[in-house]
């Protein structure tokens, strides 16, 4: 049946099509009528080129292959090297720069725009990893360190984009949906730039990777960072119900800046969550270069780092769907998801505190060591340790992605959130790798993560049990923007939404 309602600009008229800037929306038909134009037109079964789900596909590839095939050469612990060291201090001259410039970077993405944003923030990825080849022949660690620097720099601009898109895109009913598919893609990278190194050392039992792996990483983070130019700007992002991304129309330095302190001002719930930030990739160190680089070589290593990746994807997929539960309400879910979280880092860290008494710093770093491989006794048990890591690893970033989508729906809040985020996280890591660096006993780099993580769960529970809403009034979400309702309000109402147009 036609809705009816007043007539006027965004209103329903009585044909039971929605006028607005972007179209018409037909209650009959269930469909939108987009604008003219290749980037609106459907082929096949695939969405229209500037639909959320399109433009998530495109971030995530470009993720896919940057960040991906980073997290793929980290996961081989030290980076595919025989001594981590060089890895470590790199790593923390990654994230001590990824914080400070991530930290803001939300301010930078609402000027400059996401596409741009993105497309700057991958270039880091690819000198990186040129560095380790060029390592691989000078020693040079002077420039791996440099290019982590720089790369910390990129990274803070490519996650902050890509987190404002992945919370901000889709709508509220289907946002676990859409993390969970960035992160599935995302990690489907870093298994895909784990089999390089495991095809190119799968008959080595020696401590580092070829030159090989490294050129086979570089080409696809160059094709990663050019594949950021192909995003539209958000500005002309069309959801499915005719509505709009809500971002600021006339930007300045003035206004960005200034919104990152009205987000604190407005929102400061969201501090409740920064020790959640701060411990969501401190584990990294740990599990790359204490647990799969000390006690495994090199073969071992990538088969452990693919079997942990795609463990990333199943915890992706379990957590992001089930936090779209619409049967439940959003504050019941945020509540049963704190349980959750409780429940599993218990149980999957008390299974790494049984793991870690088996072995010290000292005894791993003797020279007489005999690191394990795949087929001696009694690797089963630690591989299954290392897939729950992984799996953990998925549930919590997909959770803490949720969290913050579930606050607001603004574009612009949304980037300075994932900014904080991804600031905060990386002031974290780096305080690890450096950590890790100085030759912490494994036990007390343990020690370190469990408690981070619990302390953190426990801090944040008054947010997550008490301030998660069931919905964002539009109205609400508008007082952080210069555009109007009739810019941005869906032209088709849920129920009259045809999911299989």
């Amino acid at each position: 049946m036609a809705a009816v309602s007043e007539d006027k600009s965004g209103g329903f008229t009585s044909s039971g099509l929605q006028e607005s800037h972007n179209g018409y929306g037909d209650a009959e038909t269930g469909q939108v009528t987009l604008p003219a134009g290749w980037k609106f037109k459907k082929y096949g079964f695939l969405p229209h080129y500037a639909s959320p789900p399109f433009q998530l596909g495109l971030v995530a590839v470009v993720c896919f292959l940057c960040p991906g095939m980073f997290n793929a050469v980290n996961g081989l612990g030290g980076a595919g090297q025989l001594n981590a060291k060089t890895a470590d201090n790199a790593n923390t001259a990654v994230y001590s720069t990824f914080s400070v410039v991530g930290f803001f970077a939300g301010t930078f993405a609402n000027r400059l725009g996401i596409k741009l944003t993105l497309s700057l923030g991958g270039f880091g990825y690819f000198l990186y990893i040129a560095s380790y080849l060029c390592y691989n022949h000078t020693a040079n660690e002077g420039f791996v360190i440099f290019a982590g620097a720089l790369l910390g720099v990129c990274a803070g601009l490519l996650w902050t984009a890509q987190g404002a898109i992945m919370m901000s895109y889709p709508s509220e009913g289907s946002k676990g949906r859409y993390i969970s598919w960035f992160w599935m893609v995302f990690n489907l990278g870093a298994v895909i730039g784990a089999l390089i190194p495991l095809g190119q050392n799968i008959h080595s039992k020696a401590g580092n990777v070829n030159d090989g792996t490294y050129i086979g990483f570089m080409v696809l983070t160059f094709l990663g960072a050019a594949l950021a130019w192909t995003l539209v700007d958000a500005q002309k992002v069309i959801r499915k119900d005719g509505s709009h991304v809500i971002l600021m129309k006339h930007p300045s330095w003035k206004s960005e800046f200034l919104g990152l302190y009205e987000t604190f001002i407005t929102d400061t719930w969201i501090v409740l969550l920064f020790p959640m930030f701060f411990a969501s990739n401190w584990f990294y160190a740990y599990q790359f270069n204490d647990v799969n680089g000390a006690r495994f070589n090199i073969r071992t290593r990538a088969l452990n780092n693919i079997l942990y990746w795609t463990s990333q994807i199943i915890g992706a997929y379990a957590f992001g769907y089930a936090l779209d539960f619409g049967k439940v309400s959003r504050s019941m879910r945020a509540k049963v998801l704190w349980v959750a979280l409780v429940t599993i880092t218990m149980a999957v860290w008390g299974g790494g505190y049984a793991w870690q008494k088996k072995y010290t710093r000292a005894q791993t770093g003797a020279d007489s060591y005999v690191t394990t491989d795949w087929t001696d006794s009694g690797y089963v048990g630690p591989m299954f340790l290392y897939m729950f890591y992984g799996f953990y690893d998925a549930a919590w970033q997909t959770s803490v992605y949720w969290l913050m989508g579930a606050l607001t729906n603004n574009g612009r809040k949304l980037a300075n959130f994932a900014g904080f985020y991804k600031g905060i996280q990386s002031a974290g890591e780096a305080i690890a790798f450096r950590i890790d660096a100085l030759k912490a006993p494994f036990m007390n780099e343990f020690a370190s993560n469990w408690g981070l993580l619990m302390g953190s769960l426990l801090i944040a529970a008054p947010l997550i049990l008490l301030k998660v809403p069931d919905t964002v009034p539009l109205e609400e979400d508008l007082k952080f923007s210069d555009e109007t309702l009739e810019e941005v309000a869906p032209t088709l109402a849920p129920h009259e939404i045809n999911e299989k147009a």
